[in-house]
């Protein structure tokens, strides 16, 4: 009798997860015991109101914030084990990051931009060059490489930040409302990118965003609500 096939571990695991802010009459549970399970290829949208812990979730899972209790497992590895410098490497080498507002350095071209959290990482003039350009090859601006972000409309420069995540090869991109600043089409033209991303390349993406149709475009969403899991449902795109 054939063995059952073992089911592959989360890429992160998040088990009881709970942030508390002040104390007292002035504490704030901003998450309350949350689990949750995000495999490796998945597009994840992170969905609630105001207050529900949907950014603080996706800063405990980018170790830009740590739990107050509960556990976080990063491909198997405890977070909460790791010295802040190994923390800082493993946002470095397996995260990618995608804001609302671009960040993108306004006196430097876009592949600058791209090119800059290579030279974090280490990486020699010729190699990241090369990286950087293919990374904005993915997100169709191969041809805008030397253009200011003055020069590029607001779509292209998320484009530019999308590319600049993608630069460092990442297991996961964590976007917070990538499509915030910009009008209907143009958040479109970013979720095609995402969801390309996702489906030709594998990557593994976690959205927070407030906009019931970008999140469409994830396969699962998550739904918040008082810093728990309120609902985990598949997304239309998964059926």
């Amino acid at each position: 009798m054939a063995e059952a096939a073992v089911p592959p571990l989360p890429l992160i695991h998040l088990h009881g997860i709970s942030r508390v802010y002040g104390s007292g009459e002035a504490e704030v549970r901003a998450l309350d015991g949350v689990d949750l399970d995000i495999h490796e290829g998945e597009f994840v949208a992170i969905m609630g109101p105001s207050g529900s812990g949907k950014s603080t979730a996706m800063n405990v899972i980018g170790c830009l914030d740590a739990p107050t209790s509960g556990h976080y497992e990063y491909s198997g590895v405890e977070v909460a084990g790791l010295t802040r410098d190994q923390r800082a490497l493993l946002r470095r080498h397996y995260l990618g990051f995608v804001f609302q507002g671009y960040n993108l350095l306004p006196r430097t071209t876009a592949l600058q931009n791209v090119e800059l959290p290579l030279i974090y990482k280490g990486m020699g003039r010729a190699e990241r060059h090369a990286a950087a350009t293919q990374a904005l090859a993915k997100v169709g601006l191969e041809d805008r490489a030397h253009h200011d972000p003055s020069a590029l409309s607001g779509g292209q420069q998320q484009r530019v930040a999308i590319a600049r995540a993608l630069a460092g090869n990442p297991q996961v991109v964590l976007a917070d409302e990538p499509t915030g600043n910009l009008d209907t089409k143009l958040s479109r033209d970013i979720m095609e990118v995402l969801k390309g991303l996702n489906q030709s390349d594998g990557l593994t993406i976690v959205m927070v965003t407030h906009e019931a149709e970008m999140a469409r475009y994830a396969r699962r969403l998550i739904w918040m609500v008082d810093g728990r899991v309120e609902r985990d449902t598949p997304t239309e795109q998964a059926t």
